[in-house]
């Protein structure tokens, strides 16, 4: 979770946390129906969301501007996961209803999963918003702009029941730097986690058709997209509803041969439908990355059990095997809940052991959260904040000499790295990542290029690199002579 306000630029990118773009298309001032802002708040899902909203808004005619002070209108699209990312959501919500009171903007539409969870009562709770946009409305909100400042207050929320299909994400105004991009494959979710309430606010699981995915990948990479990144709440099923089984290696065959394509990342691959045949295509492939996050939150199978995850031990295990055996170099991420109702300090144990003897390269943990509207919130053994906090910082801290060994084991090897940004310290030291690294939430490398410059920039490109040092997490290199 982190909070990424849309600002106007004319590099190619920028540091972790904010968004930047190459330079916005100006609207013609004859047809320019006003300025707005964005703040974009959540997953890579979510940003997909506010990048459609922005090519929409682009569109009919509204220029983005950079600051929301000073702007007719501001767009805040919300995430409601747990409660800090709902407190995240209200305090930017407040903040830009400061600025309206204050006379800095004229409206305030809020948007996405917050709107979506809170429906109608945010309006009660928070009057001086004069807009909301469900999930599934998103496409409305020209019309909701149009309405706001054509001083037309009698229609202020606007939701939609959620498809049968996914929204289609093309003509989408991308502010992640130009060389990569998200691409959502599906919304919503058909598991039924205790802890969860994104079905309540995504819906159920509905594939984008195939096609509709190829014709997207195709747009974006005519747009320079070199490192497609899938994202989905739910990637292994993706298929099961629209065509009646599992279709992910299709639709990875068909997106390898998406001309300017060269990496392609998985992200939130659920362990069920995890396939040999999905194997053998990860593990042969030339442009899908040895990467695969697989959020498996948990290894005791009473845990297990009652997070209802419809998976034990045993099964993950034998998957595990399956992957680090058949896929060179393979880096697994993962994510675990720490404090879940119920959880024993021996349930807790054997998820440290189970952490350590699988060495995943990537892990992300997280306190459990009270969710009001979950069944979670009715198990019993719920944990003090500060015993879920301790665990946390327990594994992490068993974790961290298994990531520092791993990025120990590169130094000496040439490795390919897609560059992000510069650095901004030197002129010819850049920040890139390898294949082991998703955007924004794992690990960089600072690449030393001798010779490149601003007039001469690096960003953009996939070099080899050879890896001198590695500092805990991060790496540094240089960049590999004939490059």
């Amino acid at each position: 979770m982190h909070r990424l306000p849309i600002v106007v630029d004319s590099g190619e990118a920028c540091g972790v946390g904010t968004a930047v773009m190459p330079a916005v298309r100006p609207v013609d001032p004859a047809t320019c129906r006003g300025t707005f802002a964005m703040v974009s708040l959540g997953c890579p899902k979510n940003l997909v969301d506010s990048e459609r909203m922005l090519g929409l808004l682009r569109e009919d005619g509204w220029q983005l501007v950079g600051e929301p002070a000073g702007s007719d209108l501001v767009v805040v699209n919300t995430c409601a996961f747990i409660d800090a990312s709902r407190a995240e959501s209200y305090a930017a919500i407040n903040e830009m209803l400061d600025l309206k009171k204050a006379g800095a903007t004229r409206g305030v539409i809020v948007a996405g999963c917050l709107a979506e969870r809170q429906k109608e009562s945010l309006l009660d709770e928070l009057p001086g918003v004069d807009a909301v946009i469900g999930v599934f409305s998103r496409d409305e909100i020209a019309r909701a702009a149009e309405r706001l400042i054509g001083g037309l207050g009698e229609q202020r929320s606007v939701f939609r029941p959620a498809p049968a299909r996914a929204l289609d994400d093309s003509g989408r105004m991308r502010v992640t730097p130009r060389h990569m991009a998200y691409l959502k494959i599906s919304e919503g979710c058909d598991r039924t986690c205790t802890f969860c309430a994104i079905p309540k606010m995504r819906g159920k699981h509905a594939t984008k058709p195939l096609e509709e995915v190829v014709r997207e990948a195709r747009e974006l990479a005519a747009d320079g997209v070199q490192e497609l990144v899938i994202v989905a709440q739910d990637t292994t099923y993706y298929g099961i509803d629209l065509y009646g089984e599992p279709r992910l290696v299709e639709l990875l065959d068909a997106l390898e041969a998406v001309e300017g394509i060269e990496w392609i990342r998985l992200m939130y691959l659920y362990p069920i439908h995890f396939t040999d045949r999905l194997i053998e295509k990860i593990a042969t492939s030339r442009k899908i990355l040895p990467y695969l996050d697989m959020p498996l939150q948990h290894a005791s199978d009473a845990v297990l059990k009652r997070m209802q995850r419809r998976v034990n031990r045993a099964a993950t295990e034998e998957l595990l095997e399956k992957l680090r055996a058949r896929i060179p170099d393979l880096v697994l991420r993962t994510t675990f809940i720490t404090g879940f109702p119920g959880e024993t300090r021996e349930q807790f144990a054997e998820l440290v052991e189970f952490a350590r003897r699988w060495r995943f390269e990537r892990v992300g943990v997280f306190t459990y959260s009270l969710e009001p509207d979950t069944p979670a919130a009715r198990l019993d053994g719920h944990l003090p904040e500060e015993e879920k906090t301790a665990r946390r910082d327990e594994l992490m801290l068993a974790q961290q000499p298994i990531a520092h060994d791993h990025a120990r084991r590169q130094v000496g090897r040439i490795l390919d790295v897609i560059v992000d940004r510069p650095s901004g310290e030197r002129e010819d030291v850049w920040i890139g990542r390898t294949k082991c690294d998703a955007p924004d939430i794992d690990c960089v490398v600072y690449v030393t290029a001798p010779g490149t410059s601003a007039a001469r920039p690096l960003t953009g490109r996939i070099v080899p690199v050879e890896i001198v040092a590695s500092t805990g997490y991060d790496l540094a290199g240089i960049l590999a002579s004939g490059d």
